[in-house]
């Protein structure tokens, strides 16, 4: 079959082209991508010249664009990863997160259900539901919990996860959603919390975190990630959220000082930053759904995969000096130059 990938030269999408292209060798896969600053075609290379992949540059917001794919590709599944995603970017710019994340995923909700397609997968987030309290462990997010936006960001890809289920229930379009919790692995962008750290730590440069540093996030492997949404796209049943979770809680204090210990860097390098506008102070997802009706465990444990995570950016240097001396080194000195 045909599996159209958005957004793949970015950090997850371009990790599931590659565990579907090794998994999947029969199936051809196109990747259609804006490359926007987060989206890196270098990240491809390993799979640009493969007779199976096909790579087209292109903004999902743009119907004429995604209506000719459609038709000179007719994939059967759809997997969209297309978004804006980073929390402090939606604060000082929320208007691209809404044409992006909303617009753009109808324009590709329209196109499957003018064209047809077997499954259309939304990729969405576990922020959508808000933020547990740090002195509730037992709390956790289920499908079933409303959902409860604090950022521009997760307000627009709840807004795209109920297009989405609408276009479920009103035309019958074969729609799953996913909703997982903070993902790590290699190709992640360094504005990322974890690359951050280890790249500033690599460089020497202080370690900007935000407020106590005491908030909670569940991490998620990158690749038990893709592993999940494979069995959603195979058993899933339509119309249906399935959270993906970690079971990996840590604080971000402990994160930044593993890593520091990790690299051999000094804690001095801590910076405490004034905290972020709407910082939730907790997420953490019970994926109990997915394990009972598809089998679904993440596999990797965080000190493993952190442990391999690190290793990654030590061993591809090239990959993200490129990143770091461009216009991201702008967007950091405004976003962290005067949290002091």
């Amino acid at each position: 079959m045909t599996i159209l990938v958005t957004g793949g030269a970015g950090f997850i999408g371009s990790n599931f082209i590659f565990y579907w292209m090794k998994g999947h060798p029969e199936d051809r896969v196109v990747c259609l991508d804006k490359l926007t600053y987060a989206g890196n075609l270098s990240t491809l290379k390993p799979v640009m010249e493969h007779p199976k992949f096909r790579f087209v540059r292109g903004d999902i917001c743009d119907r004429e664009v995604v209506k000719a794919l459609f038709q000179e590709e007719r994939p059967e599944v759809v997997v969209n990863f297309a978004a804006e995603s980073h929390v402090d970017r939606s604060v000082t710019g929320p208007e691209v997160f809404l044409q992006t994340n909303v617009m753009g995923t109808a324009s590709l909700l329209d196109a499957c259900r003018e064209l047809g397609v077997e499954r259309f997968h939304q990729v969405s987030t576990d922020e959508v539901y808000g933020d547990l309290p740090l002195d509730r462990p037992e709390l956790f997010f289920i499908e079933e919990t409303p959902l409860h936006t604090s950022s521009p960001y997760s307000a627009s890809k709840a807004a795209a996860d109920l297009l989405a289920l609408s276009y479920h229930r009103t035309y019958g379009l074969p729609v799953t959603i996913s909703r997982c919790s903070n993902n790590y692995g290699g190709y992640q962008f360094p504005e990322k919390f974890i690359p951050l750290m280890i790249l500033n730590a690599l460089r020497d440069m202080p370690l900007p975190v935000y407020g106590d540093g005491l908030n909670v996030r569940d991490w998620l492997y990158v690749e038990d990630h893709c592993r999940a949404i494979e069995l959603i796209l195979q058993r899933g049943r339509t119309g249906e959220v399935y959270n993906i979770g970690g079971h990996n809680e840590r604080q971000n204090i402990d994160i930044v000082k593993l890593v520091c210990k990790t690299l051999g860097k000094p804690e001095s390098l801590i910076s405490y930053v004034a905290d972020r506008k709407g910082h939730d102070r907790r997420y953490a997802i019970d994926p109990e759904k997915i394990h009972r009706e598809l089998g679904w465990l993440p596999e990797t444990p965080f000190d493993d995969g952190i442990q391999r995570t690190i290793q990654w950016y030590l061993d591809n240097k090239a990959w993200w000096e490129e990143i770091v001396s461009g216009e991201y080194q702008q967007y950091y000195e405004k976003m962290y130059g005067n949290r002091r």
